[in-house]
């Protein structure tokens, strides 16, 4: 798995994504949580580098988010890349906007300092609007936009 942040592929190193069946590392789709986090090694370089395309944008944070912006930005695209499948997300899949104002956050977050903190969660925020397939016994997963609306 890697991530691309408008035209460029972040640089985050394969570990950071890879299963680990004696520590619980690894990468997880699940629909019962709301947004997703990525470990440390995976969410600060995609968070630095969806950063580094708003130039000089005051950055802030709201609650668990600390990637957003009061004034209005050019959002540049994310896109999870797995084994044969790019999926490119629209920014309602990526972008939370405050309903009291302007304000627009990256709607990931960095894995929590617990237990969890090796797991990668793609979590519901990032899933609307698509139809996910699931093929355990294969170890296939399929994904195709969908209008749920």
């Amino acid at each position: 798995m890697a991530i691309k942040v408008g035209n460029k592929v972040v640089d985050i190193p394969a570990t950071a994504f890879a299963f680990d069946p004696n520590t619980g590392a690894g990468t997880v789709i699940d629909s019962g949580t709301i947004f997703t986090s990525l470990v440390k090694a995976a969410y600060i370089p995609v968070r630095d580098e969806y950063r580094r395309r708003m130039g000089n944008a005051t950055v802030s944070s709201l609650g668990g988010f600390d990637t957003c912006y009061t004034v209005p930005i050019t959002i540049p695209s994310i896109t999870f890349i797995f084994s044969g499948m790019n999926v490119t997300l629209p920014q309602d899949n990526f972008i939370i906007r405050s309903t009291a104002g302007t304000t627009s956050c990256l709607a990931m977050a960095s894995a929590a300092d617990n237990v969890n903190s090796v797991l990668n969660v793609i979590a519901n925020f990032q899933q609307q609007n698509h139809r996910i397939l699931i093929d355990v016994p294969n170890s296939k997963l399929g994904v195709a936009r969908e209008s749920c609306s």
